[in-house]
């Protein structure tokens, strides 16, 4: 996100650019969109997943900075804001997982809804907004930077949405090998969690909401 930051800042050095200069640097991050999100349809380790996921989304954010339009720039910030929070909810949910399973392979931590059905709903919320459902902020801001993008080329339609079906693949996917199934016979026992980890989950969430309500606080400050 401060990368993202960073582009914004010097993309008025860049204004006005020349289309050879920022054409191969949108098309590799239309591509890096497409072959991140692929990876994570194969990841077997669960932090990896995430971290790949975040790639993916920040793809979407270099080559909607680089479109230098009102609507590119919006969008972007829109969703660093709503993919920084999703994100680290994700890392949050991941890291309760492995204090209890002390793994992080998928094939493992299976079938955890049974024993933490509060805690799945968290995972079923954020892997919900991280696939940019509706009303999420985070729709707001997908769909700002693949219009803004198709403006700049229509043809970009095909690889944004190629991208955004596969970011839904790997979100369920996700969800489903982390809650769903059955538990495996190694675990004998889990702790039950606790009411720091539901806070620290709620502090991510909750200001997600809140811009639904009104997404003018992040959205409207490069209009």
């Amino acid at each position: 996100k401060l990368g993202g930051y960073g582009l914004i800042r010097i993309s008025p050095v860049l204004n006005p650019h020349p289309s050879t200069l920022l054409l191969p640097i949108m098309v590799m991050a239309l591509w890096g969109v497409l072959m991140t999100s692929s990876i994570c349809l194969r990841q077997t380790d669960l932090k990896a997943l995430i971290a790949y996921s975040s790639v993916s989304h920040m793809g979407l954010v270099a080559a909607a900075i680089m479109s230098q339009t009102p609507w590119g720039m919006t969008g972007a910030m829109t969703l660093m804001i709503a993919h920084g929070l999703t994100s680290s909810a994700l890392f949050t949910l991941a890291n309760t997982n492995y204090e209890r399973t002390h793994t992080r392979t998928l094939l493992l931590v299976r079938g955890l809804q049974l024993i933490f059905p509060l805690l799945s709903t968290w995972w079923l919320l954020t892997n919900l907004t991280n696939m940019a459902l509706p009303p999420s902020i985070n729709l707001v801001g997908e769909l700002l930077i693949i219009t803004a993008l198709f403006n700049w080329s229509p043809p970009s339609i095909i690889l944004t949405g190629i991208g955004t079906l596969i970011t839904a693949s790997y979100s369920l996917y996700m969800f489903l090998m982390t809650q769903r199934g059955s538990i495996s016979t190694q675990f004998q026992s889990f702790y039950p969690t606790h009411t720091r980890e539901h806070l620290v989950l709620a502090l991510h969430l909750f200001p997600l909401g809140l811009l639904i309500i009104k997404p003018a606080l992040i959205s409207g400050l490069f209009t």
